[in-house]
């Protein structure tokens, strides 16, 4: 069972790879300014659509208020765990607008057979802090369910093995290694195993890119390697133009975004059998995997759309709790059957 359910894994992440190299490829072809007007294309939209069938599978939602419990793998410094956390306090806490929990509004369109719609309420309901790296520096993606077990079996900190509400969230420090990452992944949801962690919880895993591969998984605030700037936060590379950070970090800016992303798809596609686009449950394209590179109006075929620029010139497209800002991907809004955000200009 683990081993065929690991591969169904592999397959949705590799076909989500496909979809960011083809993003990347196309971002390298264009020449413009990121923070540039760029009008809204109806049309663009329109023909996506038509395309788009994301349908709905029979399988549960997570409906009820969540507990999230975070689990720092690895060496953490303060200032990014900072910008996380209060990433995901935003989610359901009050904020200016466009703010976070207004974002999660299109997540939680998606409801499930008894009409029970995907929560609002989300409680960080403990984390614990691996710094030993107790299943070593390089992981397989099968060993990020070892580390929960791990985690809800350390002593004298624990996490409790929650299965009702809980959703736990697996970070790794820049350090670490994960198989694929970089390479294939920036993060990826599933279901744990009973034979590995006890019970079926929804968990996901994001890899820290700043020192590894920013270019490809902390995009766009910094440049893939094939355009001279895999490491260049500083603005210039490859005659494009990167964004700023919206909390001056390059690295923990980009998790939150792909955060965000595993989290909209593991709410609404827990257990891969409810919300998603295609007949092949073993490669799910999900709500966010639609949106990949839009963050604001008019995004797509390589501008990530309009969005806002601080006076220090830090890009972002949503507030958060404490004054924090944010940019984060827009998601498949199934009533207007196309990428949205509250940011959206029209």
């Amino acid at each position: 069972m683990a081993s065929c359910t690991d591969h169904m894994v592999v397959e949705k992440m590799s076909r989500l790879c496909l979809l960011l190299l083809a993003f990347s490829c196309v971002v390298a072809a264009a020449a413009f300014s990121w923070q540039r007007h760029h009008p809204h294309r109806p049309d663009r939209l329109a023909a996506s659509s038509e395309l788009v069938d994301v349908a709905y599978h029979m399988g549960p939602v997570l409906a009820s208020p969540a507990n999230i419990y975070t689990i720092w793998y690895g060496h953490w410094e303060a200032a990014p765990q900072g910008i996380i956390r209060d990433f995901l306090l935003s989610l359901s806490s009050p904020s200016p607008s466009p703010s976070i929990a207004e974002w999660w509004r299109t997540v939680r369109l998606y409801a499930d057979q008894t009409g029970s719609n995907v929560t609002g309420s989300f409680v960080l309901a403990g984390e614990v802090h691996d710094s030993a790296y107790s299943h070593g520096a390089t992981l397989s993606r099968l060993a990020i369910q070892s580390i929960i077990r791990s985690a809800v079996a350390a002593h004298p900190q624990r996490l409790p093995l929650d299965p009702h509400g809980g959703l736990y969230l697996v970070l790794t420090s820049p350090d670490v290694r994960v198989e694929d990452f970089c390479r294939e992944v920036c993060g990826f949801h599933y279901f744990t195993f009973p034979e590995i962690v006890g019970v079926t919880v929804p968990y996901a895993w994001v890899g820290h890119s700043g020192s590894q591969c920013p270019g490809m998984c902390a995009y766009p605030f910094a440049l893939p390697d094939y355009m001279g700037g895999a490491s260049n936060a500083n603005g210039s590379g490859g005659g494009i133009q990167v964004l700023g950070a919206p909390n001056g970090d390059v690295g923990a800016d980009g998790m939150v975004s792909v955060i965000a992303h595993e989290l909209a798809e593991m709410s609404s596609n827990p257990l891969i059998n409810a919300w998603y686009a295609g007949s092949d449950p073993a490669a799910p394209t999900e709500i966010a995997d639609l949106c990949i590179g839009v963050y604001g109006s008019g995004g797509g075929g390589g501008y990530v759309g309009s969005v806002f620029k601080s006076s220090e010139g830090e890009s972002y497209n949503l507030n958060g709790v404490k004054g924090r800002r944010f940019l984060v991907q827009w998601v498949w809004n199934p009533v207007k059957k196309s990428c949205f955000g509250p940011n959206a200009i029209d």
